[in-house]
């Protein structure tokens, strides 16, 4: 038996009394998913414990099997670590988005999905600008980077907000504040001096695209200890593919094989069909293949239904049914967002999630789509969603 798990990041939603109360998966046409729906077992599932924020870090801990109240231990660190960058003990790791103010407002936490060529120029001159025996910067992918702290440890008990959270809000309102805040704002307000004037950003605003104009640093974490290996926990061999750092950071976390599939990005151009031929791919030298899929989320964080939809569509079409025709007997398959991003929040919130449980052994439990609605109705509800996995691979 093969075991394939697709996380399908924020495609869960709240009815949106725009489209008659409806939620994007609602509203998309998922023939494949809601196939595998009506044949499979479908419900709800808690992936944020009471109490814990509500981010992808967090979620997808849960759906790949391992409790966030004892593993979760911050996010910066998970994305170093899939970056390949040394967390020593005392030092700080912190998300650094290129962002792009507008009259002193979060005009775009991605700074229009800059690319991966002009951020990583943006982040190299920030290095030489900014950087130095206490401060490093590392180029990521597209708007998401990193940066190091070293000798000032308190910068983590700093309350910051992410740059997702806050579409159109003033900028001096959600500064990081508090004790250990004083390095972060003072870096991120020089950053803004070295930003602005560098050539990149011309070119940018000439062809009418928002400058990556300033830092926003955020999910702070430490050092943190390695996770228990996947395969001694679950007695198999494990890949993942993922645009983001964060899922290749867990990934590697629990010592799975990560996978690099040319054309698979954490936005709304990732090459769906590539990722799961990859995926499908991989299954043959492994027992069990995460497929992680941002799109969603990111359009969810635009407050776009017509990009959300669309994503989701592309999910099915192009990747579910290629999975469903892999056969009923061959693989076990589990799919589910990590966590909801409403439309009309722009965010990640804590609400329970669909999910669907499809191959040998799973009885069908009178679904008719793959839709929050759906989900609930059928009366199937997990608290924790760590023990899915286990689940998956009974």
């Amino acid at each position: 038996m093969k075991y394939l798990m697709l996380i399908m990041d924020g495609a869960a939603d709240r009815p949106l009394p725009s489209h008659g109360d409806r939620t994007c998966l609602e509203l998309s046409r998922t023939p494949s998913l809601d196939a595998l729906a009506r044949e499979g077992s479908v419900g709800m599932v808690r992936t944020v414990p009471q109490g814990m924020e509500p981010s992808s870090a967090c979620a997808c801990m849960s759906l790949l099997g391992y409790d966030p109240r004892v593993y979760f231990m911050g996010r910066g660190s998970i994305e170093a670590r899939s970056m390949e960058i040394p967390v020593g003990a005392g030092e700080a790791v912190f998300r650094c988005n290129l962002v792009s103010i507008r009259d002193g407002r979060m005009h775009s936490y991605s700074s229009g999905y800059i690319s991966n060529e002009e951020a990583r120029e943006l982040i190299h001159a920030l290095d030489e600008r900014l950087g130095g025996r206490d401060v490093s910067f590392y180029p990521g992918v597209s708007y998401r980077h990193i940066c190091l702290v070293r000798g000032h440890e308190d910068a983590l008990r700093a309350t910051c907000t992410p740059a997702h959270d806050i579409p159109g809000g003033v900028i001096d309102e959600n500064l990081p504040r508090g004790e250990g805040s004083e390095l972060l704002r003072d870096l991120m307000f020089r950053s803004a001096d070295v930003l602005q004037k560098h050539p990149i950003n011309a070119r940018r605003m000439e062809r009418g695209e928002p400058p990556a104009n300033m830092i926003w640093l955020f999910w702070g974490s430490g050092q943190i200890p390695p996770l228990p290996p996947f395969r001694e926990t679950y007695g198999l061999h494990a890949a993942m593919t993922s645009g983001v750092d964060l899922l290749l950071g867990l990934g590697k976390m629990m010592e799975m094989q990560t996978l690099d599939i040319p054309g698979v990005t954490g936005d709304i151009a990732n090459d769906y069909a590539a990722q799961i031929q990859g995926a499908v791919q991989a299954l043959e030298t492994n027992d069990l293949v995460v497929v992680h899929v941002e799109s969603p989320d990111e359009a969810g964080h635009d407050g776009s239904v017509t990009d959300k939809v669309q994503a989701i569509e592309q999910i099915d079409e192009q990747m579910v049914a290629v999975v469903r025709s892999l056969g009923h007997e061959r693989v076990r398959i589990l799919i589910a967002p990590d966590h909801p991003t409403p439309i009309h929040v722009q965010t990640h919130v804590a609400d329970p999630v669909p999910f669907l449980l499809w191959g040998a052994g799973i009885a069908a439990n009178g679904a008719t789509r793959f839709t929050e609605a759906e989900a609930a109705r059928t009366g199937l509800v997990v608290e924790e969603g760590h023990g899915l996995m286990a689940d998956l691979t009974a």
